[in-house]
């Protein structure tokens, strides 16, 4: 019977190992990201229609253009009052206002085919003070080699409102940009590597060595020794099958490979905009005496009214504002300790304790990596 429960035991003991291991350990799919399976950035210059006046009514240049040449390729015959200039020299410029240029962008996901849709982003590049209830144009999107890889039409989804009347407006978000879900059809494929080469390279989200070791260790325990080697901190090569579809199955295999990463490194990261502190728990300082202070200035001043005495006649005396003002300065010092700790808890008590604001928390910061008590990166955003 004891035996029995020795063995339930180290059987509970195992399992709860196991899910401890588990939560500790992340899968590859999560650290790491295919070489050259990556997504492109297209581009493309278009126009939205059925704006309700809020186009680009008030600098026509380029978007009557624009629509000159759209009608002209449409088959529509354009009289000369359609060129800008000549139509401004006999007062007869063109009517945009319900018409807005726009910049398309959409990310081209890696393996796109064509006859896929993937989202656009759509934004007023004229004088159009919102695109609320327009329809793009069809417009092409094209690469940074200039071809064309997608085609985008079809209604916004503009989130932003502006309003406007007797001469107060009223804005929330953005109406001069929108988005099109679905609004782009691939129309070319982009080549990649995936197929061709004799080994598939994992790239590491963090230059980590550790973990790119730990990822390759885990690999080779899984797959063989030599099936994976590491290229430097942040790459490691892997053999793959040279069949399509094995080296798919592969790949996928690879990517839920649970691995414990290596402990980052320390560091603290301040945005000097919002004030914002973050530290990570491998941050440590050493012994070191803070002191800080404060300056503050008051000046406060009271309004009174100097009025003649009575009897006095009159001449040469009248009612003032007397402004008294008072300016009062207060100045307080205050030293403290720090002890030397390993805990990140400890660190941020310790610095609180000091009495420094967020602001104040900022320059003890700095000053204790300029001192060498702060074991860590500092890093200011």
């Amino acid at each position: 019977m004891k035996q029995k429960s020795n063995l339930l035991n180290l059987a509970i003991g195992l399992l709860l190992s196991l899910v401890v291991n588990t939560a500790l350990a992340d899968r590859v799919k999560d650290l790491t990201n295919v070489g050259g399976v990556r997504g492109n950035q297209l581009v493309g210059y278009g126009l939205v229609v059925g704006l309700a006046g809020t186009g680009d009514g008030k600098d026509p240049t380029f978007t009557g253009q624009s629509l000159k040449a759209i009608l002209e390729s449409l088959g529509v015959t354009t009289n000369p009052y359609d060129d800008y200039d000549l139509a401004q020299s006999r007062g007869r410029p063109i009517q945009v206002d319900n018409v807005a240029a726009v910049m398309v962008t959409a990310t081209l996901p890696p393996f796109a085919k064509p006859g896929q849709v993937v989202d656009v982003n759509v934004a007023a590049l004229g004088t159009a003070t919102s695109l609320r209830g327009g329809n793009l144009v069809m417009t092409e999107l094209r690469g940074i080699d200039g071809q064309t890889y997608a085609v985008a039409q079809g209604p916004l989804t503009v989130t932003g409102v502006m309003e406007e009347q007797n001469g107060t407006s009223v804005q929330i978000g953005i109406p001069t940009s929108g988005r099109i879900p679905d609004g782009a059809t691939v129309e070319r494929q982009v080549d990649n590597s995936f197929d061709k080469s004799d080994h598939l390279i994992f790239n590491v989200n963090a230059n980590d060595f550790s973990t790119t070791a730990a990822i390759t260790e885990k690999i080779n325990e899984v797959f063989g020794d030599g099936t994976a080697f590491a290229m430097d901190g942040v790459s490691l090569a892997v053999r793959a099958p040279v069949g399509l579809s094995e080296r798919v199955s592969f790949v996928g295999m690879i990517e839920n490979l649970e691995v414990q990463p290596g402990i980052p490194a320390a560091k603290v990261v301040i945005n000097s905009r919002t004030g914002t502190v973050v530290i990570n728990q491998q941050v440590k300082i050493s012994a070191a005496a803070v002191s800080h202070g404060t300056v503050s200035v008051s000046v406060s001043t009271l309004n009174e009214v100097s009025q003649p005495a009575p009897f006095t006649g009159g001449e040469g005396v009248e009612t003032r504002d007397v402004a008294n003002s008072t300016v009062e300065v207060n100045e307080s010092n205050q030293t403290s300790m720090i002890e030397e700790t390993v805990d990140l808890r400890d660190i941020v008590d310790a610095i609180q304790q000091s009495g420094a604001s967020t602001t104040s928390l900022i320059a003890v910061l700095e000053a204790l990596k300029s001192a060498g008590s702060l074991k860590a990166e500092l890093v200011v955003i």
